[in-house]
């Protein structure tokens, strides 16, 4: 590592010329302090963002960052909130868990740190849902401590500058050691989101704009004209394909019976279409009860992270003065948008065919 340090010049002389860069190019984003502003880092509003951000984008976090921030500005009025409001809140964004360990992590800060997060990476890794990285990246953006913050993005860079060819996830350690030489101890937060923003903006996956990149010059990856193929990962396996099926059932006033989901597990806690496990194999028919039970033309196809998901799809039509199982619930209007994506697919499928 020292020779490769070495090579490409003073560290320190480095985060300087990134810092310049960023405080010209910051990005505006709705959790950011903008460089140079007076105003304190909310460490609730970093920490909500982060959590956000986990294997999503910018782009798909930003509306929801703004929903959650208007109805819940404090981390206590979160924590105050029902479990069901914010996971119908978070419906669409994904990765469901992170919505069941956001509330923990807020009844937390409030009841046992009053309101206060930890400044520390050591204190924050204490609190439910908040890993090695989230951790770091809050203690850096919101307390300015000189944290090691690693996401894709920095990894991205720290494996160009430094022409790391080994893969990922191999390669964690080195790109992890290459990121803590060249983190300051002053405007620790700052540098953190400027390698961010070079990664989003400059240092893409692909066709990187090398040519107004601030690194230019140091980039060893550039000089030796591999920059788009780092970094390089292993190879993946394939992703397994499981089956299911769920079950729609419509009253007469368009109310449909939904479930909510078991807290532990795969989309815990959220409403969806009562239905079958989903395995390897096609799963019996066997329905939550006995009703003129159609099959829907098509599939429902979503891919997790782990596994691409077959869902088939019954539907049938019952009186208004049905009483469903234990259970299950009528939900009118417009259920769809408290439902996880996958269930929202598959309540569409079902609603057409009953047309």
């Amino acid at each position: 590592m020292s020779s490769a340090i070495g090579s490409i010049g003073n560290e320190r002389d480095l985060a300087g010329e990134i810092l310049a860069w960023y405080d010209r190019h910051a990005r505006d984003l709705p959790w950011r302090v903008p460089p140079g502003s007076a105003e304190t880092p909310d460490p609730y509003r970093i920490w909500l963002s982060e959590v956000m951000l986990q294997q999503t984008t910018v782009a798909a976090v930003r509306d929801y960052f703004e929903t959650f921030t208007r109805r819940w500005p404090r981390v206590e009025d979160l924590a105050a909130a029902e479990d069901g409001d914010v996971m119908a809140a978070w419906a669409g964004l994904g990765y469901y868990a992170r919505a069941r360990n956001l509330l923990k992590c807020a009844r937390v800060v409030a009841s046992d740190h009053g309101g206060t997060f930890p400044d520390t990476e050591e204190g924050l890794l204490e609190l439910p849902g908040i890993g090695p990285y989230t951790a770091a990246a809050i203690a850096a953006i919101a307390f300015d401590r000189p944290a090691v913050v690693l996401d894709g993005n920095i990894e991205r860079v720290m494996a160009r500058i430094f022409a790391v060819e080994e893969p990922l996830p191999k390669s964690k350690p080195i790109l992890r050691a290459h990121a803590a030489s060249l983190t300051p101890r002053d405007r620790a937060g700052d540098y953190a989101q400027a390698v961010m923003d070079l990664g989003a903006t400059i240092c893409t996956p692909r066709n990187p704009a090398c040519g107004i990149c601030p690194w230019m010059e140091a980039c060893l990856a550039r000089a030796e004209g591999i920059a788009a193929q780092l970094p390089r990962k292993a190879r993946k396996p394939a992703k397994p394909v499981r089956q299911g099926i769920a079950w729609l059932a419509m009253r007469e006033d368009g109310a449909v019976l939904l479930e909510r989901r078991p807290e532990k597990g795969l989309l815990g806690g959220m409403l969806g279409l009562p239905g079958s496990d989903w395995r390897e194999k096609p799963p019996d028919p066997v329905p939550p009860f006995a009703a003129e039970w159609q099959p829907s033309p098509g599939d429902v196809r979503h891919t997790f992270t782990h596994f691409h998901l077959i869902l088939s799809l019954r539907t049938a039509r019952v009186p208004q003065d049905f009483t469903p199982p234990e259970g299950l619930a009528f939900h009118g209007g417009d259920p769809g948008r408290a439902m996880p994506t996958v269930m929202r697919k598959a309540l569409k499928l079902g609603l057409s065919s009953l047309e």
